[in-house]
């Protein structure tokens, strides 16, 4: 088993007002190959989210996902990932090198290849 944890920095702008847009904000994205289709983004909150990994990588690309996680590419150096739930929105801006970096770890630790970009 190999389990990937990576500490990131990200802006967060919820719809319930609590952090400001310009607040970076330490977030946690993690991977276990025990479960190879899913990673986790936990956020300030403690609130941890999973979702397909595919859909992290693709969103890098072109906006993709729909329901409650939706993500896609913000200019040439970010990315997107939007949270939805019954308590609100939120909005996480990364820059799209910590989520390849990420992903890219995530591809040794199941000894499959990365997607290059």
């Amino acid at each position: 088993m190999s389990v990937v944890e990576q500490y990131a920095r990200a802006h967060i702008v919820s719809d319930a007002d609590r952090i400001g847009e310009d607040a970076a904000v330490p977030v946690v994205l993690r991977y276990d190959s025990e479960e190879p289709r899913t990673v986790r983004v936990g956020l300030p909150d403690r609130r941890e989210w999973t979702f397909s990994r595919t859909l992290l990588e693709q969103g890098l690309r072109v906006p993709t996902g729909t329901g409650e996680v939706r993500v896609w590419p913000c200019g040439r150096v970010q990315a997107v990932v939007e949270f939805h739930s019954a308590h609100g929105v939120s909005v996480v801006q990364f820059e799209s090198k910590t989520l390849l970096r990420f992903l890219r770890r995530t591809y040794s630790a199941t000894a499959q290849q990365p997607v290059t970009h």
